[in-house]
Formats: structure tokens, sequence, C-alpha cells
């Protein structure tokens, strides 16, 4: 692997399998004896300027249970928050720690804060990726289908999110076929759905239909993600008709899984019945975060 995971173009298939068959192995030897600390006597900082839930918390986790320690850092409360700059910020950081977790809003704030750093960086989410979050997600679907070569996943709702940008790279690495239903006012980057990146494809269609004929899995993301609150009533009224709904789930294969990387806004982007019914694999694509960011962070940190 490379030195950094700021998308998912920093990796290859080799690296993606690599990651999850650790992961596999972390997950399968938890709470066992004698498991692998290849973090001992390590910290690693998280540095958040968005909120979060899964992201700090199976990262603070992670880094314990490899045997690291975790340094927390609000980043408004630091001094990049008061105008040091990112370089500064990278070349006094890499004197402390082994390795950056960062959850931010500019993707280039995170690009710059790797070029600058000679420790490794992980993105865990900006506004244009969230790539350990599609590593999860293609690992779940590999978890319950057994493979990912050939599969169809469809994305129901805002195709130029950072989670539509993700899972096309992560789909493309892993043969998986991506549909991405949106309207033509969050339709998904061109220059994503036409890079060449492994064996797998991504289309855009405004059709939920269509996106969901043949899907083994579906997934569907908040319609207003953080940063984009004034323009919720807008986006609610564009996105509506991309709701997952039974009427929208039943489109699928039978036996189609739900996904959704939470938090999820019941009613809106999902219904009560969709999200707890027995197609929904939410919860266990949420534990999953746990055992991919610690497969990439042993790969990445030790």
């Amino acid at each position: 692997m490379k030195k950094d995971l700021l998308s998912c173009r920093d990796i290859d298939r080799t690296d993606m399998e690599n990651i999850f068959d650790l992961a596999a192995k972390l997950k399968a030897g938890r709470g066992k004896p004698n498991q692998p600390r290849p973090l001992e006597g390590k910290s690693v900082a998280t540095i958040f300027a968005k909120s979060s839930t899964r992201t700090r918390v199976s990262f603070d986790v992670g880094i314990y249970e490899l045997g690291g320690h975790t340094l927390y850092l609000d980043q408004s409360k630091t001094q990049m928050g008061r105008g040091e700059t990112v370089p500064d910020t990278a070349h006094v950081l890499e004197r402390y720690l082994a390795g950056i977790v960062i959850r931010t809003f500019a993707q280039k704030d995170v690009e710059e804060l790797a070029a600058n750093a000679k420790i490794p960086v992980i993105n865990a989410l900006t506004d244009d990726f969230h790539p350990c979050q599609a590593l999860t997600d293609v690992f779940t679907m590999k978890e319950h289908a057994g493979k990912t070569d050939g599969l169809k996943l469809a994305y129901l709702g805002d195709g130029a999110s950072n989670m539509a940008n993700s899972l096309t790279l992560a789909c493309k690495l892993a043969g998986v076929h991506l549909a991405i239903a949106a309207p033509d006012e969050f339709k998904p980057r061109e220059d994503l759905l036409n890079l060449q990146h492994g064996p797998g494809s991504a289309v855009w269609t405004k059709s939920v239909k269509e996106a969901m004929q043949d899907a083994d899995f579906v997934y569907t993301d908040v319609w207003v993600s953080m940063g984009f609150e004034e323009e919720a009533k807008r986006r609610m009224a564009i996105l509506e008709p991309y709701r997952l709904d039974m009427k929208a789930l039943r489109m699928g294969k039978p036996g189609v899984k739900v996904l959704h990387c939470l938090p999820a806004h019941r009613g809106d982007e999902i219904t009560d019945d969709v999200m707890d019914s027995s197609a929904s694999i939410v919860f266990d694509q949420a534990e999953n975060r746990l055992h991919v960011q610690k497969a990439i962070m042993a790969l990445l940190m030790a």
C-alpha cells in the first residue's frame, strides 16, 4: 500500500484483498487471547472537524485493540483552527505520532497534510471521499455474498455525495457493478464514472427501477450531509422520489440486502419498515467499520 489512504484511488485490488483478509482475521480473533498488537507503544492522532459517532468510536476502539494510544484533537481547538498552515501542523505532528486520522471538510486539507507528513494519514471523511466507509461496505457485501466480483449494487439518492464518489472507486476495484439512481441536480462525477480502476463498473440513471433491476444490494445515505444544512428543504424535495421504501426494495433481486452508512434519517431517505426488515444488514456494516479500519491502520502504521 501507499503511505496514506486519502481515497480508494490510493489502493489497488491486491491492497483491497489484503485489507479484507486481515479484517476478517481480526474480526474472528477479537476478544481472544494473544491477538496482534502492531501499534504497541505508538500514538495516533484523531483530528475531527465534523461530528461523529461511528467513525470516532471505531477508530478509538481500534487503536486501543491494536495496542496503541489515541490522541483526540478537535480541529477547531488546535492551532489549525487559528490560522496555522497545514504543512506546519504536519511537520510538528510527524515528530510525535505514528499516524494521523482526520475527519474534516476539504479534501485538499487532507491531501496537503499527507503531502507534508512523513507518517501515514487516513481520511476518515471529507466532503469528497469516505474511503474507510466504502471499503467497509464492500467487505460487508463480501461477507454476505461470499464474493464481490459480479455483484450489483444499487445506490439511491445523492449521486454527487462523498459516499457515491467513494463507492464508485471501491466497487470498480472489487468487480462490483454499481448503478447510481439520482436526479440531474445530484448526478455523479463523470471523471469517476469514466475512470478505469479495476474490473467493476459504475453507471448513472435517473430511474430507481433501472438501478434496482437485478440488484444484489441496495444502498442509501442521508440526503443532507454535514455542511449542506442550508440546502435541506431543496434537497428533500428533489430527492423524495429516490427514497428507499418497500416498493423500491421489491424491485431488486429476491433476497436483496440493504446497506446504509448511518446515521439514518428515518422517513427521509429510508423508511422504518426497510431499515428494520430482515433485508437490512446496516448494523453488520456498522460493526465492520471497526475491523476494516483496524486492518488499514495495521497495514499502514505497524
